[in-house]
């Protein structure tokens, strides 16, 4: 048996070597807890590779796929989804000069192209069917572990003792030396003592490994990759807690600790095969050689079997361009309303463009608008009743003010009541939560309270209600306290943070009544609620955002402020917050009580929405009468056994950065993502760079979540949600009781059991702009020129004078 003298004759990791790691572990994309949860390109890192590279190389190193099945495509095509000129538009540009027969007979053929395999999965293949897969059993321990040392309360195994956790590599490392059953389960005699063997520290198990298993700095970065895709959620959620550390400036080192105890485990497993299977080691030792010989080879064959499914993907995508390109150059622009009755501010969302268009329907005096849905807002909202705070703004960027309720002198006792409950609740359902997911505790729980539960759920499935969390519940006072560093803004620097607000929203004229409508969506029963709400505003509702925001645009002293910085508001125009509910489609106004004519309006748009989404909802009532749907849609979200509320972001396909008046009378179906924009107002361009460089981010994060969570759901989606069990309270879900952390969409937030409801395609942009403006943001700023020229996303320009054209590679198409 190996010995712990191996590790002091193993040499020092090379600096090459350390960047070489430190790069690979650089790859993987964060994923957002459950209640904050927000869409996140899972190929993120990547971005500054082209699409089709990224792709080839996850394919071979992670069996990931970023291409629908031939399948998809051929039924696409058979029924005139895919036309025959995209197809071979798309030929051209992707350089393929293959007659349109060949590219049709190809979606016929099988060519499966061989892939890379860690250790534990060539062993596999030789293994005994009646034990346990290597790759089963190692991702369930390292996943288990996982879920137990980051759970929010102190580590449950091991190091009790301690105030603070442990680095999570000597965690695992005391853990796994304690657990005499890895052998048991593997059925492999003597395997735990492997394990007393390795060595102590993170960088001593890269040298030995590096060592042991003859890695060439040529296949080290591409082996530490492919072992992280192998735990890939744990390894997403590691990546949040990295990307929250570089935010905060707290630097977090998990990564290269969850790389070293997935590379700990081909470690062991090579070793004990080389003591106690001789001749199973030697033909390990053979294929573990071709294996790394060939991996540039796999990868260079991946692309190549790959290029004609990207004709085909892009087929599929210059179809819809087209026929976009052709909606939107025969829409007739609409003049403008001078002197609009109404103004209604909504989220770019997607799900804002049924609502806005239905509103916009009723009358020729309603003027709408789209904007980023955390409105500008850099803010984090912490409530009276709770020492927590949370982000009300995109994951991207970090809180710069805080924000508190401020109550008045009149409602003091009746406030201070309210917080003290609210208060109390919070403290309650932490105390359950503790107490339910506690590992000691889960099977007295049940036999304790299980009676209590029994009643709760028949309570619930035949008087359904909707339970908020307490810690959302705001009370309903109108003054709110803005923060900066601990002191509290001035109303110059109020007054210079809604300046730039208003300037970036384009409103430079104002109704009497101007709505901010944030959105959130209502649901029961759903620990992915919180990815159905405002992204932009972190994964929660965007009440906050906007009655913050009327309050600073309501304010007599700020207004009067904005007066002397060239923003001057009419007396008589008045801000009111509103929610858009993404499940019902209704809209709530917080308070100001409403024009009785304003209040017709919202509703007629509700049924108006209501009617046009419930084909996707509920085809069979589709002949229902506006009440039926109504209570059917409330219903819905009450529904606790509910596993489609609502379809999110699904099918999202583009952003269009325009004036409204160039698309109000265009049905775009839901489908895309609205923000207003003139950029005849827009000085300097500097609006235009600020839309380029985060909301069009976001956008691709939407997108591309969405895209990959279709394409595989296994690595980049969630599976059935029926199945889901919480892990740590809020870090994510298991599929059942084990295996990696799922991560992304569930089947039902993109399958309605007999069709997908998301159309996999990368985002297109359309930007009414100058040239000029557009190349300049582009060169300037890394993040975009990526997304463009790598063909993560489409860039165009949409002219006045009817004109579409695609910006790629700093060239105009």
């Amino acid at each position: 048996m190996h010995s712990a003298i191996d590790v002091n004759q193993s040499p020092m990791l090379t600096e090459k070597q350390t960047s070489i790691l430190k790069a690979a572990a650089q790859n993987i994309a964060p994923t957002w807890p459950l209640d904050q949860m927000i869409a996140v390109n899972p190929f993120w890192p990547m971005r500054h590779q082209p699409i089709e590279q990224v792709s080839a190389t996850l394919s071979t190193l992670g069996h990931a796929q970023l291409l629908m099945p031939k399948t998809y495509y051929l039924n696409h095509y058979q029924s005139g989804e895919i036309t025959s000129g995209a197809l071979q538009q798309a030929a051209q540009e992707q350089g393929v000069s293959l007659d349109q027969a060949v590219l049709e007979a190809f979606l016929e053929q099988e060519n499966p192209i061989a892939n890379w395999h860690n250790i534990a999965d060539l062993l596999d293949h030789e293994r005994d069917p009646h034990k346990m897969a290597w790759r089963d059993e190692i991702t369930h321990q390292i996943s288990q572990f996982c879920a137990a040392h980051y759970q929010q309360l102190r580590p449950i195994l091991g190091r009790q003792n301690i105030d603070h956790q442990p680095d999570l590599y000597q965690h695992w490392l005391d853990v796994t030396r304690q657990d005499k059953g890895i052998s048991i389960i593997l059925d492999e005699s003597g395997l735990h003592h492997f394990f007393q063997h390795l060595p102590e520290t993170q960088e001593q198990v890269f040298s030995l490994a590096i060592d042991t298993l003859k890695l060439s700095d040529d296949a080290l970065g591409h082996y530490a990759h492919a072992l992280l895709l192998d735990i890939n959620g744990w390894a997403s959620w590691v990546a949040y807690l990295r990307w929250q550390g570089d935010l905060y400036a707290q630097p977090n080192d998990d990564m290269l600790s969850l790389l070293a105890i997935r590379m700990a485990w081909e470690l062991v497993i090579w070793r004990y095969y080389q003591a106690k299977e001789p001749k199973h080691a030697e033909l390990l030792n053979v294929l573990w050689s071709r294996e790394k010989a060939q991996l540039p080879r796999l990868i260079r064959q991946q692309q190549e079997a790959q290029s004609l499914l990207w004709v085909w993907a892009k087929a599929a995508e210059l179809s819809y361009h087209h026929r976009l390109h052709r909606t939107l150059l025969t829409a007739k622009p609409q003049p403008a309303s001078t002197a609009p009755k109404l103004q209604a501010a909504f989220c770019i969302d997607v799900r804002s463009e049924v609502i806005r268009r239905a509103l916009e329907a009723q009358s020729n005096d309603i003027q709408t608008l789209g904007f980023a849905g955390f409105f500008g807002l850099p803010i984090e909202y912490q409530s009276q009743a709770s020492p927590l705070s949370r982000p009300q703004l995109p994951g991207l960027l970090k809180p710069a003010i805080q924000v508190t309720e401020a109550a008045s002198t009149k409602a003091t006792l009746t406030e201070e009541a309210s917080t003290d409950n609210t208060a109390s609740q919070i403290n309650k359902t932490a105390r359950w939560h503790g107490w339910s997911q506690a590992a000691p505790s889960t099977f007295s729980m049940v036999e304790s309270m299980g009676w209590l539960y029994a009643f709760k759920m028949l309570k619930q499935s035949f008087l359904p209600k909707s339970e908020e969390n307490p810690f959302s519940r705001l009370s309903h006072q109108t003054k709110w306290t803005l923060t900066q560093a601990g002191q509290v803004l001035s109303v110059r620097e109020q007054a210079q943070l809604a300046k730039g607000i208003l300037h970036a929203m384009g409103l430079t004229h104002f109704a009497n009544t101007i709505l901010l409508v944030g959105h959130g969506s209502h649901t029961t029963n759903n620990l992915h609620a919180a990815g159905l709400d405002c992204g932009a505003c972190g994964g929660q509702t965007g009440e906050i955002n906007v009655r913050v925001l009327a309050q600073l645009l309501n304010n007599l002293d700020v207004r009067a402020e904005l007066k002397t910085l060239g923003v001057e508001i009419p007396p008589s125009s008045r801000f009111i917050a509103a929610l858009h509910n993404t499940t019902t489609d209704h809209i709530r106004c917080f308070d100001d009580p409403l024009d009785e004519k304003i209040q017709h309006w919202l509703d007629a748009a509700t049924k108006k929405a209501q009617r046009e989404r419930i084909a996707q909802i509920d085809p069979s009532l589709l002949k229902a009468d506006d009440d039926k749907l109504n209570k059917a849609y409330l219903k819905r979200s009450k529904d606790w056994s509910q596993v489609r509320p609502e379809w999110g972001l699904a099918n999202n396909a583009a952003f269009i950065v325009a004036p409204r008046n160039w698309t109000r009378q265009v049905d775009l179906q839901g489908r895309s993502f609205l923000h207003d924009y003139q950029w005849q107002n827009d000085t300097g361009f500097s609006v235009l760079e600020l839309i380029m460089t985060a909301p069009m981010i976001v956008t691709n994060w939407i997108n591309m979540q969405y895209n990959a969570s279709v394409t595989d759901n296994l690595k980049y989606g969630c599976g059935n949600k029926v199945l889901h069990n919480a892990v740590g309270g809020n870090i994510g879900v298991f599929e059942g009781n084990g295996g990696d952390l799922r991560i992304g969409l569930s089947m039902q937030s993109l399958h309605n059991g007999e069709k997908w409801m998301h159309q996999p395609q990368r985002l297109a942009v359309y930007i009414a702009a100058p040239k000029e403006a557009i190349e300049t943001i582009a060169s300037k700023h890394d993040n975009v020129r990526h997304l463009i020229d790598n063909e993560w996303l489409y860039v165009f320009r949409w002219s006045e004078d009817g004109l579409i054209e695609r910006f790629h590679q700093q060239k105009w198409h």
